[in-house]
């Protein structure tokens, strides 16, 4: 069980060094997500789970719904559609 919670930590440390370093907001949403999962599963397994819920609905849920609205409020999203159809389209003579 120790190992498998060192394997959990050294994630979240590899989640928020990522985090930092993401250039794509998109990309660091779900990387938020990500971390937010795995820090309940460490609640879990300190046998906490009242807040391994409420970290699983806050943290993976809640908050990372708040970042897509906002990033479709700001059409970030929209953005990045526009890259990624530029890319795939060449000069849209096709």
């Amino acid at each position: 069980m120790q190992v498998f919670q060192y394997i959990l930590l050294g994630f979240l440390v590899v989640c928020a060094i990522s985090v930092s370093f993401s250039k794509k907001l998109l990309n660091s949403i779900m990387i938020f997500m990500s971390y937010s999962l795995v820090m309940s599963i460490i609640w879990i397994c300190l046998e906490s789970p009242d807040l391994a819920i409420t970290e699983a609905a806050v943290g993976a849920g809640v908050t990372s719904v708040l970042f897509f609205v906002t990033l479709k409020k700001i059409h970030a999203i929209e953005e990045l559609k526009e890259e990624a159809d530029g890319e795939k389209g060449g000069n849209g003579n096709e």
